[in-house]
């Protein structure tokens, strides 16, 4: 029995992590080759201006700021664009097969860029519907399902 409890409280410990870390960028499909992913983020009051570029290694996919140049081959295939709410969102169309590297920065006039990279791989893509925002957004959802059999105390596991 306390190999049971230990190993649950090992999991609410990783799920815990896992849970918050899960709240800054969610991916999903439009399409079967285009991509969709949102960053959300947060502004200090004294920012007048936000700008949002997409990278994907070196190469710019998408920004907000005029200032910045556009990677050529991906004019035609990637847009970006804030929305309310915080969400800076990448439409990425042609999402090449296996895992790619997106990164995310959100620069605010006169302070620092802060950046979040995401791992995407193809065929794993939900598709876009409230279902695939609840699983990666949600991961609390689990965090509490998985810790309610300790504490109900049912022993039956």
């Amino acid at each position: 029995m306390r190999k049971v409890v230990r190993m649950f409280v090992v999991i609410t410990i990783l799920l815990f992590g896992f849970a918050s870390a899960q709240k800054v960028i969610h991916y999903c499909s439009i399409d079967e080759d285009h991509l969709r992913m949102d960053c959300k983020y947060s502004v200090a009051p004294e920012s007048p201006e936000v700008f949002c570029k997409y990278t994907h290694g070196e190469k710019i996919l998408g920004t907000t700021d005029p200032n910045e140049e556009q990677y050529a081959i991906s004019k035609n295939r990637a847009k970006v664009r804030i929305f309310p709410g915080n969400i800076c969102r990448l439409l990425y169309r042609n999402l090449p097969n296996g895992k790619s590297n997106f990164t995310c920065s959100i620069k605010q006039a006169n302070l620092t860029t802060v950046s979040k990279t995401s791992v995407v791989e193809k065929k794993l893509l939900l598709p876009c519907a409230s279902w695939s925002v609840l699983l990666q957004s949600c991961s609390g959802l689990l965090l509490t399902l998985m810790t309610l059999p300790m504490l109900l105390e049912i022993h039956w596991l």
